[in-house]
C-alpha cells in the first residue's frame, strides 16, 4: 500500500512523520474524507474547498495548489487501485522545534501533506435497515464548522454509542440538536426535512449539502433551523449522512423506536435522488432496496 507524504508516493511501512509536528503535538491542522465510486471522485470540489476554507480559518497555509493536490491524490489512487472507496487528507502546520504553543513570527511553518486510499464497499444493507443511536451532550468547541483534528469529544461520543451498539451519538447543547458524532443529523416531519442551519455548530456536510440540494429540486420542502431532542423524538423519520455512510435511517433513540422502526418513505426517495447524483457524476452504482 502507498501512501502519500508530502509530494512523495511511500509504503505505508516507509512513512514517517515528525514528532515535533504540530499536528501530532496539538491536533494543529484540517482533514477531508473523500468518497470515490468506480474509481472516480464524488463531489471532490466541494471537499477541496472546504479542506482550503478550514484551512484559512485557523491561518494554516495548504502547501500546495487545488491542481496540484489533485494531481497528487489522483496518483495515490491510482497507485493503490481503488475503484469504491475512501481518501483521508489531512494537513498540518508543520514541525516547530521545539515545542510551542505559540506559533513562531519570525519564520513561516511549512504545511505537512499526508493521504492514503482505502477500498471501502458501500454498505447497502445499513442504507436500507439502518440502526439505533444514543444522544449524548455536546461538549465541543464552538467552531464545529472548521474540520479540524481536535476530534477528542467526537470520539468519546462516538465510542459510547458503539459500547450501546448504535450506530452513531446524536449531539445536543441543552436541548437544541447539532449533529452527530462523524455525521449530520436530519429528521422528516409532516413532508419537510428538517436540519441544523449551517452554522459554527455543525460541520456543513457535503452529502448534506447534496441532500437539501436534491431534496429542493424535487420539491421536497426543506427548514434549515434548530430543531430540539422533542423535535427528533417524535419526528416521522429520522437518518444520519455523511460521506462514507450516505444517507442511513434511525429507527431508535436511546432505545425507543422512530415511527414504525423502518426506512421512511421519504429517506428513501432521498437516497434514491442522492444515488442519482453519484451515478451522473461516477457511473453506475446498486440502489439499495
Amino acid at each position: 500500500m502507498k501512501v502519500l507524504v508530502n509530494n512523495h508516493l511511500v509504503e505505508r511501512e516507509d512513512a514517517t512523520v515528525d514528532i515535533e509536528d504540530r499536528g501530532y503535538q496539538f491536533g494543529d491542522g484540517v482533514y477531508e474524507v473523500v468518497r470515490l465510486y468506480n474509481g472516480k471522485f464524488f463531489t471532490y470540489n466541494e471537499h477541496i474547498d472546504r479542506l482550503y476554507a478550514s484551512a484559512a480559518k485557523i491561518d494554516l497555509v495548504i502547501p500546495y495548489s487545488k491542481e496540484a493536490l489533485r494531481e497528487l491524490l489522483e496518483k495515490l489512487v491510482a497507485e493503490n487501485n481503488i475503484n469504491t472507496g475512501n481518501v483521508y487528507l489531512q494537513v498540518t502546520r508543520g514541525v516547530q522545534n521545539p515545542r510551542n504553543h505559540v506559533m513562531p513570527d519570525d519564520f513561516p511553518l511549512e504545511g505537512v501533506l499526508t493521504a492514503a486510499a482505502r477500498e471501502v464497499p458501500r454498505n447497502e444493507r445499513q442504507f436500507v435497515e439502518g440502526g439505533p443511536v444514543i444522544t449524548e451532550e455536546d461538549v465541543r468547541w464552538l467552531r464545529c464548522d472548521i474540520k479540524s483534528l481536535n476530534l477528542l469529544g467526537n470520539i468519546l461520543a462516538k465510542n459510547k454509542a458503539h459500547q450501546q451498539n448504535a450506530l452513531e451519538a446524536v449531539l445536543h447543547r441543552g436541548e437544541q440538536v447539532t449533529e452527530c458524532s462523524a455525521s449530520n443529523v436530519s429528521i422528516i416531519k409532516d413532508g419537510v426535512l428538517w436540519t441544523h442551519a449551517a452554522d459554527n455548530l455543525i460541520l456543513n456536510g457535503i452529502t448534506r449539502q447534496v441532500i437539501l440540494d436534491v431534496a429542493k429540486k424535487n420539491g421536497i420542502p426543506v427548514k434549515e433551523a434548530d430543531f430540539t431532542l422533542t423535535d427528533l423524538r417524535e419526528a416521522d423519520e429520522v437518518f444520519i449522512s455523511s460521506t462514507t455512510i450516505e444517507i442511513t435511517p434511525v429507527t431508535h433513540i436511546d432505545g425507543v423506536q422512530v415511527a414504525d422502526g423502518k426506512r421512511g418513505p421519504i429517506t428513501a426517495k432521498l437516497h434514491q435522488y442522492f444515488v442519482e447524483e453519484i451515478v451522473a457524476a461516477c457511473g453506475e452504482v446498486e440502489l439499495a432496496k
